[in-house]
């Protein structure tokens, strides 16, 4: 059953990342439109984000007293939504409206898709399930690098909004009519009985900034690696095929990746090899005639252990009160997405060099291995309810 639930909710979290791409793959096109900058478009992806800095915890905290599904078909709804409003925008200020309601959807819809999963796997192959499920995000990214550029040319900048609105919508009555909740799971902890002991708010703190950094760091690729690719002569339809093929190539990769350490552990390791991976592809992809094989071992070795990361988040809480720690996690989480894209876009704009915001992912994907360190440094100091294998 809980791989049934697993490809459910794979399937319906594909929304989420191909609505996050309207922004990046339309971006040229905006700018145009509105007379924007690339602090703007880079404003715009990361305003996504913002909702989820004032909502996450409060979305955590109504988990004691909601049910998980209903809290991701809201979500989904309101993806939709906001994917709608940004379509018939008629300036950048409608289009950030419609991103902050969208935004606001990705929240709730993440945050509980990722404890559906961890509810379901706690104890049972969680980095594997972990490392498939995260997969969803990248996948979703992928369809929108290459079916919203696409869609852009042919129809105009509208339509990839509206295609991604549809997608979410259907996402929702998906899990609303197939989700099922796991058997003999503890009741979710609300109000003041949702404590975190110390251990897992520094659990927390390790594995949410991992997140946050890893995934900085892979929007900025997203964003930005197309622009390298540009000013070394590749069409912009090019150039986003070519990128999209590390979020191809990251869907197998990082279910192979959280299988090896759910199977032989070293997570730090194994995040020390990734994330030297990751660095030598993004540096190569300034290097002529290299962007391809950039892009193969960007997905292949750098984003691998997505799931490995995400995995520490599930290990850091104890069930009853996960839907509350998941709401601290996300609040940092959000934190850090909301500043990374407009800092890399002013990056951009200062320099006049689309190598610059490369550079900060570079520094981004490796603050994730003392992170994977420090993480694994404190859960070695033992817990009750948290034996879960690193």
């Amino acid at each position: 059953m809980r791989w049934r639930m697993l490809g459910l909710l794979f399937l319906a979290r594909i929304a989420l990342g191909f609505q996050f791409q309207t922004v990046a793959s339309v971006g040229d096109d905006l700018v145009v439109a509105f007379g924007l900058d690339y602090v703007a478009i880079g404003f715009l992806i990361g305003l996504f984000m913002a909702p989820g800095l004032f909502l996450a915890i409060p979305a955590g905290y109504w988990g004691g007293y909601v049910t998980d599904r209903l809290m991701v078909v809201f979500g989904l709804g309101a993806l939709a939504l906001g994917g709608l409003v940004s379509s018939v925008a008629v300036d950048g200020f409608m289009i950030g409206a419609g991103r902050v309601l969208s935004g606001a959807g990705f929240l709730f819809a993440n945050l509980y898709f990722t404890k559906m999963v961890a509810d379901w796997f706690e104890g049972h192959e969680i980095a594997t399930a972990m490392g498939i499920f995260v997969m969803s995000w990248p996948l979703g990214i992928a369809m929108g690098q290459v079916g919203h550029a696409w869609l852009a040319v042919a129809y105009g900048w509208h339509i990839p909004f509206q295609v991604a609105s549809l997608h979410c919508l259907a996402a929702a009555l998906s899990v609303f009519a197939f989700y099922r909740v796991p058997q003999a799971l503890p009741r979710a902890t609300g109000g003041a009985a949702a404590v975190l002991t110390g251990q897992e708010w520094r659990l927390l703190l390790c594995a949410a900034t991992a997140w946050a950094v890893f995934n900085a760091a892979y929007v900025i690729y997203l964003a930005f690696g197309p622009k390298v690719l540009e000013g070394l002569g590749h069409t912009a339809i090019a150039a986003a095929g070519i990128i999209s093929i590390g979020s191809w190539i990251m869907t197998a990769s990082g279910a192979a990746c959280g299988q090896v350490v759910d199977r032989f552990g070293g997570r730090s390791l194994v995040l020390t090899l990734c994330m030297a991976g990751a660095c030598v592809a993004l540096l190569l992809l300034s290097v002529p005639g290299a962007g391809l094989g950039a892009s193969v071992l960007f997905g292949l070795v750098g984003m691998a252990p997505a799931g490995v990361i995400m995995a520490m988040a599930g290990q850091a809480m104890r069930p009853q009160v996960r839907a509350f720690g998941m709401g601290i996690f996300f609040t940092i989480y959000y934190a850090i997405m909301l500043v990374t894209p407009p800092v890399a876009g002013a990056l951009l704009d200062a320099t006049g060099d689309s190598r610059a915001p490369i550079w900060l992912a570079v520094a981004l994907f490796a603050f994730v291995v003392p992170l994977g360190f420090v993480f694994q440094h404190i859960k070695g100091r033992t817990t009750p309810g948290l034996h879960q294998k690193a």
